[in-house]
């Protein structure tokens, strides 16, 4: 009975993972802790021959859940049988020959074309039902939109997003608790977006990894030559070796050594067979397929010690535990600290300073915690908070706790508060780093966002501060004095309510007419009606200009600001609509080629990052130059023009 019992307890803490994991882009349990139940469940269900029903190894991931169209796959799609062993892939090929791949990690998505066009594009969900994402794959970086082949053609392939984009979108979101965790979370939610606008900037890739039909023509009994075919109708595919007995081991080995250099997340390696006809004739489990397997890496580990754990406040209230431990080299890099993300982990681990616990970099990039060897329990969370003092609370929701500052005036938020409100994409004011504006907070200088349009009267001792002078006094005074004239959209999103990115500013701005007033009042029944505003966003529009605190700070705010007319206030029409731009170069008439995009998206036009069949007009300065983007805007006979002549353009479709 008590593996029964045993049974039980695995399937849902498992199922519950699964589900944070694939439909709320959140993680409760590390894969490697996910492994190891997983294994542990196998292994009791086949000791006692009890299977529940509802056991992760005989279903894949969960039923969607979103706003997204659902569509059935023709044949389910199975995940892999998975082994950490090189020599246990040695012995699966046997005398066979195999292509060896990266296992990308993002999001598996199957891509239709009928008459050479992109027809759909549909995710793998739960392996039965998955989510159309057409429009969204329109915008990845890499699909080809035509393709020289007539009939239909079914493909499979990975959407992933590069590291060093997920390093660019993380840095450039203030609130701590909203970064994304890794490129697979940033690359699920960008390519199930409601607006493919979005899904456009997060510049996400597509690999094919499998060739599934094509209508009218002959294919190989080749997954190689299936592969290269696919590569010459424009497709990138996953990079591999082909390998056999006696060259898998090294070509595994080879694979490990790119890790650190490849920009694009994997979390392992996949081997099928190349012979199509003889994988096939091994056929499926319920679950795994019997012709390709999966290969996770054998993490390195490294024993260590505790020395400390870090409580590091953010804006939203919430304070991540980081572990502090003495340094130790994993995957040729040295190590010493690892993200704890909140108190159930902790409990989990039972930690205590001094204990010796194991660490580990998962798919060698991330460094994590893996085991405490000692298990003291000895932690004991802050009961103060350690950027204001205030007494913390300890909250459970989903079934995870963590820990809070309850104070809304908490000087860690504050900062925070303030650095998202002079960013660049909000206010654009210069000069005002977080050690800066700490220091100012701490001076008395600063307690609400208003204040800074007082500043002013503290030059004197601004002048005197470190890193100030003068002259760069007198330049955040400038900026600051500028930012006043802006735009609605840039001030909504500089409030730093919760959930709303700039995007969703300008979204809500345009509906209500640019009415501050009429934003401020309305309900979320109202908000939900816009495309792209679901219940979370509205609720929290909704619950900021409910806080009578914040009514007061924008009052005051308003006081010292004014909004540039948009255009559609100006009576401009949406002249660009239907239009593509790609913009490159430096520019002269805007402050930047931001401000410029927005000028061409306001008036109903689009803007890419790349010269393609579909760009109707190029924008660059510098239109004689020789650049890539020139030379193929030349190629393709796509317009170049300069900012004047945009100008101009834009000026004759007033008249």
């Amino acid at each position: 009975m008590e593996k029964q019992q045993r049974i039980k307890e695995l399937v849902a803490q498992l199922n519950e993972a699964s589900r944070a994991y694939y439909q709320e882009d959140r993680e409760v349990m590390s894969n490697r802790e996910y492994d190891a139940l997983y294994d542990e469940l196998a292994a009791l269900e086949q000791e006692t021959g009890i299977i529940l029903s509802g056991s992760p190894t005989q279903h894949v991931g969960y039923e969607v859940l979103s706003e997204l169209e659902k569509m059935p796959h023709e044949s389910p799609m199975l995940s892999l049988d998975k082994t950490k062993s090189p020599e246990a892939l040695r012995d699966w090929l046997g005398d066979k020959e195999g292509m060896l791949s990266w296992k990308m990690d993002g999001l598996t998505v199957v891509i239709t074309y009928r008459d050479g066009a992109l027809y759909r594009a549909v995710t793998r969900g739960n392996g039965v039902i998955g989510e159309v994402i057409t429009n969204n794959a329109r915008v990845f970086q890499n699909l080809p939109a035509k393709i020289p082949f007539d009939g239909e053609l079914v493909l499979r392939g990975e959407a992933v997003i590069r590291y060093s984009d997920f390093r660019r979108i993380n840095d450039s979101i203030e609130n701590v608790d909203a970064k994304y965790k890794n490129p697979r979370n940033l690359c699920s939610g960008s390519v199930r977006q409601l607006n493919n606008e979005i899904t456009a900037r997060r510049n996400v890739f597509f690999f094919a990894f499998s060739l599934v039909s094509a209508q009218g023509k002959a294919l190989s009994n080749s997954v190689e030559e299936n592969m290269r075919w696919l590569e010459s109708l424009g497709f990138a595919i996953v990079p591999y070796q082909m390998v056999d007995g006696s060259t898998i081991l090294d070509a595994v080995q080879d694979f490990a050594a790119r890790i650190t250099e490849n920009d694009f997340p994997s979390d392992g390696l996949v081997l099928i067979y190349d012979d199509i006809a003889y994988g096939n004739s091994l056929g499926a489990t319920a679950k795994f397929p019997r012709n390709s397997i999966a290969f996770k890496w054998a993490d390195e580990e490294a024993e260590t010690v505790l020395e400390e754990i870090e409580w590091s406040p953010s804006r939203t209230g919430l304070i991540n535990p980081i572990a502090i431990f003495a340094p130790v080299e994993l995957e040729g890099t040295t190590v010493s600290r690892a993200s704890l993300h909140n108190l159930s982990i902790m409990d989990g681990l039972e930690l205590g300073v001094g204990d010796h616990i194991k660490v580990f970099k998962a798919n060698m990039i991330i460094p994590q915690v893996s085991e405490n060897l000692t298990r003291s329990g000895g932690y004991t969370p802050p009961q103060h908070c350690p950027a204001c003092g205030t007494r913390t609370e300890i909250r459970v929701e989903n079934d995870v706790k963590t820990l809070y500052c309850p104070n809304p005036f908490c000087s860690a938020k504050k900062v925070k508060l303030f650095a998202h409100y002079v960013s660049r994409d909000a206010m654009n004011i210069d000069g005002l780093s977080e050690a800066t504006l700490t220091k100012m907070i701490d001076k008395g200088f600063l307690s609400e966002l208003y204040d800074l349009y007082e500043l002013k009267q503290y030059q004197n001792e601004i002048v005197q501060m470190e890193g100030f002078g003068e002259k760069s006094c007198a330049n955040l005074l400038d900026s600051i004095e500028r930012s006043r004239a802006t735009t609605l959209p840039r001030f909504v999103y500089g409030l730093g309510i919760l959930n709303i990115g700039a995007a969703n500013a300008r979204l809500l701005c345009k509906h209500f007419g640019y009415d501050l007033n009429a934003l401020m009042e309305a309900s979320v029944e109202d908000m939900v009606e816009i495309e792209g505003i679901g219940e979370v966003i509205a609720a929290s529009v909704r619950d900021y200009f409910d806080n009578v605190h914040n009514q007061k700070v924008v009052e005051k705010l308003l006081a010292f600001l004014t909004f540039e007319e948009m255009p559609e206030e100006s009576g401009e029409t949406q002249m660009l609509s239907g239009k593509t731009f790609v913009i490159t170069g430096s520019v002269e008439h805007f402050k930047n080629r931001k401000e410029l995009k927005e000028r061409i998206e306001a008036l109903g036009g689009k803007v890419t990052g790349s010269v393609s069949n579909n760009t109707d007009y190029l924008i660059n300065n510098d239109n004689q130059s020789n650049s890539t983007k020139n030379k193929k805007a030349k190629e393709l006979e796509i317009p170049i023009l300069t900012e004047e002549e945009f100008l101009a353009m834009i000026n004759e479709g007033k008249r």
